[in-house]
């Protein structure tokens, strides 16, 4: 006997590349909204708007400050509505993938005590961008692929 669905599955017919970006995209909007979550963020009264004076650590980790949690935020509402299409998500995985990947090289290369600091970033936040960079720019290529004729 086969049974049917009361509703449809979202995620039915939809292309690989399509759910993962959607989904990458639903974890920056998480990541970006624990930014502000006190006890997440500790010491959240250490949060700064913008800038290296920013002590406080998301998951007691990753360096953080307003403007970087809003950055995440906008990535995610990005990926949400770039996902609705193949070539937009892809577009989103690899192009955002390539922007964490210079968000790294800039990791590495900035003060970590200068005011050119602005997001800011710390050792931990660097080894995220670089997974990060990776990881969305191979989901973007590998999941777009079509099959073979």
């Amino acid at each position: 006997m086969a049974h049917s669905r009361a509703r449809p599955n979202p995620a039915d017919g939809k292309a690989p590349v399509r759910r993962v970006a959607a989904v990458v995209a639903v974890l920056f909007l998480l990541i970006g909204a624990f930014g502000f979550v006190p006890g997440v963020t500790h010491p959240f009264s250490d949060l700064r708007f913008a800038g290296h004076h920013s002590g406080a650590l998301l998951f007691d980790a990753f360096q953080v400050s307003g403007l970087h949690n809003l950055v995440h935020l906008l990535f995610g509402i990005a990926g949400l509505a770039m996902s609705r299409t193949v070539t937009l998500a892809r577009a989103y995985l690899v192009g955002g993938g390539a922007v964490y990947l210079v968000l790294w090289l800039y990791g590495l290369a900035v003060d970590p005590d200068s005011g050119a600091n602005f997001l800011p970033l710390n050792a931990a936040d660097n080894w995220l961008h670089l997974g990060l960079g990776v990881g969305m720019i191979a989901l973007g290529v590998l999941t777009a692929r079509r099959a073979p004729a």
